[in-house]
């Protein structure tokens, strides 16, 4: 056997880890030993000696719930996802973009409600800016689109188009569009804009996949494996880049649910996920979106929302029927699916775990790990049931602080009975659930770090810069939510491998697992800020990705 490479002086985490070490030796793609010096005595002719100086040496971390084409499609467009919350640099973002392309559509994303007088953005704004060609650019967190008055000409809308199913368009007091289409209204406008071709859509999901190893992330789960609001299907793209070998992440792609499609579409999805095994890539999830979010009140919650001005009483919105959601749920766990469903609401979060207790009574003993991502509130009566059930709590921590864009759009229409239970990780954490990370990138930063520095700490971290707010770095967001650090780093690592059907192989230090490594620059056990630690390599099968 020939040692490859050898990890030498850091200090090696590893979920479930019985005792420390501070060396990793890799040979052909997989760890071959792990201890202290006496790995040192394995180097020979030829074998690479790494110095960790220090630092942490962690199992990749692996994203269970990720955007990356969309992410990469934005970081290619007109980006707003990294400027400050300024609507001058916005609008001087917007008006450069578009002066330097002659594109029949102007199109990109990222931007944050609370940037804007009210909330929420309007057309005029745009209008002043592109006012002849149309413009589509969607929120941060994917769940609405701000257009101008040419967009909304072109897709038909006036003041008297109906609300779409699972979607509303924004109107003014006198009923005008104001330029906001949410949820599945989205697709009134998107559905018009051309496709990317081939090309653009390969070097999008090529640069996510550079951006994600360089923070450290080495698998992921995408959460949306189909074509949705204007976004072309990326199966196709995956395939391609796994066959030339160009996908050196690890992936499980969960295939997009059609809500207006019903159990029908479920032959569909037998025939991509035959189709979906390439390489490191495979499609064996299925993404489930049952609601909205609390921010334009299309979460669904069990008790109406406060404060909703012109939505009184509003609890949000079920995408699908309960009923129908528990049997989609038998279905897919009958045909060895596992789930992979968006809950945001507590509402929404009892619906899915109604559907997959269903299905765990119908095929007791079946092994597709299921999991309900997101979980901004939820009820004290369903903590419970996810360790009851084996539900993984996929769980986007960043999203955990007190930032402008939570306290003044958000915590307002939950109250005050609800915010105890506004991302209950601790909760879920003692009650034995088990947990996985993931950063809904490009909704919010793929940084693991700055994501375990809200996990344990509940504030934003400083370097991120949609932490505003005079409470986002200071004050904690529920304290009694918040989980220490080793809890977090196993979710983020061990957690998502198990989410990912990866554990066999990967999510921890042991001899006999592949060797998916990512190295800190100093002990993150010992770091006085989290979010300050950095990457510096990264290594998938043995082989430098980043660093």
């Amino acid at each position: 056997m020939h040692v490859d490479t050898i990890l030498r002086g850091g200090t090696v985490f590893s979920a479930g880890a019985d005792r420390p070490a501070s060396a990793v030796a890799i040979s052909s793609g997989r760890i071959v030993a792990v201890g202290d010096d006496e790995v040192l005595e394995l180097a020979e002719t030829g074998t690479e000696v790494i110095d960790a100086a220090g630092g942490t040496i962690l199992p990749g971390f692996q994203d269970a719930h990720v955007h990356p084409l969309e992410a990469g499609l934005r970081r290619l467009r007109c980006d707003l996802s990294e400027l400050p919350h300024s609507l001058e640099v916005y609008l001087d973002r917007i008006k450069a973009y578009a002066d330097a392309h002659d594109d029949e559509w102007i199109t990109g994303a990222g931007w944050y409600g609370d940037t804007f007088p009210g909330h929420l953005p309007t057309r005029e704004l745009l209008d002043e800016v592109v006012p002849g060609r149309p413009v589509a650019l969607a929120s941060h967190d994917a769940h609405g689109v701000w257009v101008n008055s040419r967009a909304l000409e072109l897709a038909g809308i006036t003041n008297t188009t109906p609300d779409p199913p699972g979607g509303r368009i924004n109107r003014d007091a006198a009923g005008v569009a104001t330029g906001v289409l949410v949820e599945s209204a989205a697709e009134l406008v998107t559905r018009l804009i051309p496709e990317p071709g081939t090309d653009l859509l390969e070097r999008a999901l090529l640069e996510a996949q550079r951006h994600l190893h360089s923070v450290g992330v080495t698998a992921w789960q995408d959460a949306i494996v189909g074509s949705m609001w204007g976004t072309p299907d990326n199966l196709p793209i995956y395939l391609s880049l796994a066959e030339r070998g160009l996908l050196t992440a690890r992936v499980t792609g969960a295939l997009w649910w059609a809500a207006e499609r019903g159990i029908e579409q479920l032959d569909e999805l037998r025939t991509r996920r035959h189709q979906g095994r390439r390489g490191r890539f495979r499609a064996t999830s299925v993404k489930i979106m049952q609601d909205g979010i609390c921010e334009n009140c299309t979460g669904a919650m069990l008790s109406p929302y406060l404060h909703t001005g012109g939505h009184p009483g509003a609890t949000g919105m079920s995408f699908i029927d309960p009923d129908e959601l528990r049997q989609i749920a038998r279905a897919l766990d009958t045909d060895g699916f596992q789930i992979h469903l968006h809950a945001v609401g507590d509402r929404a979060v009892r619906e899915s775990l109604d559907a997959i207790e269903s299905a765990r009574r119908a095929n007791p003993g079946a092994d597709h790990r299921h999991q309900i991502a997101h979980l901004d509130v939820v009820h004290p009566d369903d903590i419970a049931r996810f360790a009851q059930l084996d539900v993984i709590a996929n769980i986007q921590a960043l999203w955990a602080r007190r930032d402008t864009e939570i306290v003044e759009r958000k915590l307002p229409l939950l109250g005050p009975d609800r915010e105890p239970w506004h991302f209950p990780f601790g909760a879920l954490a003692r009650a034995g659930a088990r947990l996985a990370m993931g950063s809904d990138w490009p909704v919010t930063d793929p940084n693991p770090l700055w994501a375990l520095h809200t996990a344990v700490h509940r504030t934003g971290p400083p370097e991120d810069p949609h932490a505003v707010g005079d409470d986002a770095l200071h004050v904690p967001l529920e304290p009694d939510q918040a989980i220490e650090l080793p809890t977090a780093l196993a979710a983020y690592t061990a957690g998502s491998a198990y989410a990912n059907h990866l554990d066999t192989d990967t999510g921890t230090i042991e001899e006999g697992k592949l060797a998916d490594i990512v190295v800190l620059d100093q002990d993150i056990l010992a770091a006085e800020r989290i979010s300050a630690v950095k990457p510096v390599l990264t290594m998938v099968g043995g082989e430098v990705v980043s660093g």
